[in-house]
């Protein structure tokens, strides 16, 4: 059993800083270029949900165990009773691989992990706490409604967008809530109005173009069987990975398109303060926008190779356009990478 006394009793920044470029490259792009206070209020809210999503992920742990746990976890972060904290590793420990991963790691730092959230103001804990307890909840919801499937199972297009709602949306709400955090309440409104979209877009993009990866790795289906059956498909024909699986993917990918202008209004609607920079966002919804185009463009290799994604010299071109003083607006840039691979 661990010694929890032995990790330092500081708020650790520097740590979540260093270790989200593990977890999450994209976020962490994310992070970098935000300025403070915004930057560490984000990156320790990430980090708290990336938490909850790697038990759920996990394809090792019971589903019963699943929910025990994030329940244990929701209860010590709710509450911040150590007691509860030191009944959650307890529990949690033993499904931490041998070498684990950076997501893992995270799991396994969840107390340094609370103490720095504790250290943030407490109005920026307001707007981080309602966002993660109602992502634990949701994934606990979805881990109870498939536990006999071995694996998620998503029915219809409407639970698909309450799963990503539960997964990405739940995010969105809370970058919303930090950002807009002392923003006139007009502009708070419509900030969250159409903050779901910025989540959804981003998070069905990455259903459509990990379709094969996540059954193979995980055993989850996330691809709605209404949508399969459209087509005569079964989860089961993903093994076979042919082109069949084209205008599932189409179908995927036209959805997170209808998200984008709802999506573009949450990028131009959000103030820059509070250290935020429209870079930051503008960034991963142009990728996302990249990754559709490429899904377009070869949906076959989803199932072929699964492997669509935007190639990095792209990503960097991309980088590199916001770092100069002279940037294009949000519809140029929009617009050629929309044409073809931006900067080649």
């Amino acid at each position: 059993m661990r010694d929890h006394a032995s990790i330092p009793a500081e708020p650790d920044f520097d740590w979540c800083y260093e270790i989200v470029g593990d977890v999450s490259r994209t976020f962490a792009l994310t992070i970098s270029e935000l300025d403070e206070p915004l930057a560490r209020e984000i990156c320790v809210g990430y980090l708290l949900c990336r938490v909850a999503d790697t038990i759920e992920d996990s394809d090792t742990i019971p589903p019963a165990e699943q929910a025990r746990l994030l329940d244990q976890y929701r209860s010590a972060f709710e509450t911040g009773d150590p007691e509860r904290l030191d009944q959650f590793m307890h529990g949690v420990e033993e499904w931490i691989p041998d070498a684990p991963s950076a997501d893992w790691h995270v799991v396994a730092e969840t107390p340094r992990l609370f103490r720095t959230y504790r250290a943030l103001p407490e109005s920026s804990q307001a707007e981080i706490a309602p966002a993660v307890t109602e992502m634990v909840d949701g994934m606990g919801l979805f881990i109870d409604r498939y536990a006999t499937e071995g694996g998620l199972r998503i029915q219809t297009v409407d639970e698909l967008e309450e799963y990503c709602w539960y997964v990405a949306g739940t995010v969105g709400h809370l970058v919303t809530g930090l950002v807009a955090r002392d923003a006139p309440e007009r502009t708070r409104e419509r900030l969250y109005d159409v903050a779901p979209s910025f989540g959804l877009l981003l998070q069905l993009v990455n259903v459509a173009k990990d379709v094969a990866v996540d059954y193979e790795e995980e055993n989850n289906v996330y691809v709605p069987d209404e949508l399969l059956e459209r087509h005569g498909l079964h989860p089961e024909d993903m093994r076979t990975g042919d082109e069949a699986f084209v205008p599932v993917i189409e179908a995927l990918v036209a959805r997170a398109e209808g998200y984008t202008e709802d999506a573009r209004t949450w990028l131009e609607t959000m103030p820059g303060s509070r250290g935020n920079v429209l870079s930051a966002w503008a960034i991963p919804y142009l990728l996302a926008v990249a990754t559709i185009r490429e899904l377009r463009a070869r949906p076959e290799d989803v199932m072929l190779d699964g492997d669509v994604k935007v190639s990095r010299s792209e990503v960097y071109a991309l980088v590199e356009t916001f770092a100069g003083d002279d940037v294009p607006s949000l519809d140029t840039l929009q617009a050629e990478i929309e044409q073809g691979a931006f900067g080649q």
